[in-house]
């Protein structure tokens, strides 16, 4: 099942839970994927989207007790 809900760079900070500025940066520094949707000039990213990003980051790694 996709999730097809758009995110602004707000709720793409909450995920990632960094302040919206961080993201703006991660943008700017080609470090975000390509908007999926501009709407009014604001770049809208599909949550799916967001969230294959995150797990492809580098330091992102699964924790394990131990």
């Amino acid at each position: 099942m996709t999730d097809r809900r758009l995110w602004s760079y707000k709720d793409i900070a909450a995920h990632i839970r960094v302040q919206p500025d961080t993201v703006r940066s991660y943008r700017k520094h080609g470090l975000l994927p390509e908007p999926d949707h501009v709407e009014g000039g604001k770049p809208y990213w599909y949550a799916d989207t967001i969230r294959a990003w995150v797990a492809s980051r580098p330091g992102n790694r699964t924790r394990r007790d131990g």
